[in-house]
């Protein structure tokens, strides 16, 4: 960001914060857990009223009945009445054409079992699906049509066992899908919990899984997905194992899980249902540990939450510079018209606007201008605004953002469909490296994260490179007297290809000679701090990260290599000092 408005209208009717008082933190505090509120009520994570639109409920069984059948129906239709769908519900299979089918949003396979559909209506079925129809499988609609390919894809995974009712414990892994984003991270029930033939984790977005030490009977060897959606063949697809029991349909939170399916078949509701494997997280929702505040303002964390308040400022992630090509996730959900944002690229810095000057911006916005809008690079380039908004959840809801680094290139995802993509092309900047921060815009701002998350999809050279490196006036960076005392003085010097001026650049980014480090004195960040040899000890102080304006930065000062003064002989002592791009400050590495 360049310049902002503090000051505009809020549409604060639109939906307050979620129930529970929030704890403001210090930056100190930040790294310490708090303990979750309670999840807000399915009234507090609703925001307006959907188009009407009408389901199929199907609960045709040629195996065993589930007698729970009957409630589940009573279910859907108080929750359609509540929310603006109809319920047509049938056990007759001829209610399979293409033109019948054609008028509902999704079909809901409640508890159906065994061969249900002949050849013609399988067929209607899939050309329904294919045209862009929603399906809603529950329970036992994994113990349906076996022998029906396109079901079994559909469906995600099938029957194979399971063991006598219980409680078990339910790992939430998608808190921003409608149908658990009102969910605790770990949800404790009881229903009769399926072991599936095969793990639809490879296929499908894995919204909650089984904890298998919680309760007995899992043969799923510790990955135990029991709900999930998926993209498949131009529709969409949601399953959930709950449902056995009778009283399932009378528990707020999952008939509340059920309505997030629906909507998300039906097409009123966005989520990034791709599936997601490999990611490591940043921030899972109890603790802030590797995370810094910078600037004025902070966040609140409650319910795996963090929430701005006030700034200027930018939560940034301390603990890593993220280097190489890399896929960052995270869900996100403004209150109102608010606004926030993503940083990436920029130096490791106490400073927000170090990232605002040295990094770029993924803005969410609901009504600023197209290049400060949400999707956007902010102040570079607007994303597809058709896109975009085909793919938005509005206030109130949770939206996800995949942020994907390829070299200089930035693929921006929301809700699993890409919006915008940019090529970074200003040499003072790289997306290459870098560290990454959420903004914490200012007042009356409320701006919402969750499950930061991140892949790295590449790495950078692997081979660790030994040659000069070479400054202004084509002069070698140098090891004064070829001496390795810690506190060598490091300068510039004629190159002579002594083992004084062999520098190796290493994979873990720090510049190694004579056995040692190049290292900042005392890790101080001050200009003119002394740059010398030290024995490596992985510090920040002895990482060095090239740019692609050809200056050599320290991350953790956020300063540059620079060789002193303005004449630049033989022994002229390098430095540290605030950059710049001059020519004493550009170096050529092997």
């Amino acid at each position: 960001m360049r310049t902002r408005r503090f000051t505009r209208s809020r549409a604060r009717a639109l939906l307050g914060l979620c129930a529970g008082a929030a704890l403001l933190l210090s930056p100190q505090a930040m790294a310490q857990p708090t303990a979750p509120k309670a999840p807000p009520t399915a009234q507090q994570t609703r925001i307006a009223a959907d188009p009407a639109y009408k389901i199929l409920v199907f609960s045709k069984t040629a195996g065993f009945r589930h007698s729970s059948i009957d409630e589940g129906l009573t279910a859907l239709r108080t929750l359609g009445a509540a929310n603006n769908f109809t319920v047509d519900a049938t056990e007759n299979a001829a209610a399979f054409t293409s033109g019948n089918l054609a008028q509902y949003k999704a079909v809901v396979f409640l508890s159906t079992t065994g061969d249900v559909l002949d050849g013609a209506q399988q067929t209607a079925f899939e050309g329904y699906i294919k045209a862009g129809g929603g399906y809603v499988g529950i329970h036992a609609a994994a113990d349906t049509e076996y022998d029906w390919p396109f079901y079994n894809g559909l469906a995600g995974a099938l029957f194979q066992s399971h063991p006598a009712i219980q409680s078990a414990t339910v790992k939430v892994e998608d808190r921003a899908h409608d149908a658990t984003a009102h969910l605790p991270a770990t949800w404790q029930r009881t229903d009769e919990w399926y072991n599936y033939r095969s793990n639809p984790r490879s296929s499908a977005h894995v919204l909650a899984a089984l904890d298998e030490s919680s309760y007995s009977g899992g043969s799923m060897a510790g990955d135990h997905p029991i709900a999930w959606c998926k993209d498949y063949q131009g529709g969409r697809a949601f399953y959930t194992g709950g449902g056995h029991t009778e009283g399932s349909y009378t528990e707020t939170a999952f008939t509340r899980h059920l309505l997030g399916g629906i909507r998300w078949a039906a097409g009123m509701t966005e989520a990034d249902c791709r599936p997601e494997t490999g990611y490591a997280s940043l921030f899972n929702g109890s603790s802030t540990t590797g995370w810094k505040q910078a600037g004025p303002g902070g966040f609140t964390l409650a319910d795996g939450t963090l929430t701005s308040y006030d700034g200027l400022g930018m939560l940034w992630y301390q603990a890593k510079e993220f280097t190489g090509d890399y896929s960052l996730k995270l869900d996100w959900r403004m209150a109102g018209d608010d606004n926030s944002g993503v940083f990436l690229g920029f130096p490791a810095s106490d400073d927000p606007w170090s990232a605002v000057n040295n990094g770029y911006e993924i803005q969410i916005d609901a009504t600023d201008t197209a290049d400060r809008t949400t999707g956007s690079v902010y102040g570079f380039k607007s994303a597809d605004l058709a896109a975009r908004d085909a793919a938005l959840n509005p206030p109130g809801e949770w939206n996800t953002y995949e942020l994907r680094v390829t070299g200089e290139r930035l693929e921006i995802f929301l809700n699993g469909r890409k919006i915008n993509d940019f090529t970074n092309t200003d040499p003072a900047r790289s997306l290459k490296q870098g560290h990454i921060g959420l903004q914490n815009h200012g007042s009356g701002d409320e701006v919402s994260f969750r499950n930061v998350r991140i892949k790295q999809t590449g790495t950078p050279d692997p081979t660790p490179r030994t040659g000069p490196v070479k400054g202004v006036n084509g002069k070698c960076l140098d090891v004064r007297g070829a001496a390795s005392a810690d506190g060598t003085q490091v300068q510039i010097y004629t190159c002579n290809t002594s083992a004084a001026q062999q520098w190796t650049v290493a994979v873990d980014q720090t510049l190694r000679a004579l056995g040692k480090c190049l290292d900042v004195s005392g890790g101080a960040s001050a200009d003119g701090t002394k740059i010398q040899l030290w024995t490596c000890n992985g510090s920040g102080a002895q990482k060095w990260a090239p740019q692609a304006d050809g200056t050599v930065r320290n991350p953790q000062s956020a300063k540059c290599l620079d060789a002193s003064g303005g004449t630049w002989n033989d022994s002229t002592v390098v430095h540290l000092w605030t950059c710049h791009t001059g020519p004493n400050q550009k170096w050529t590495l092997p």
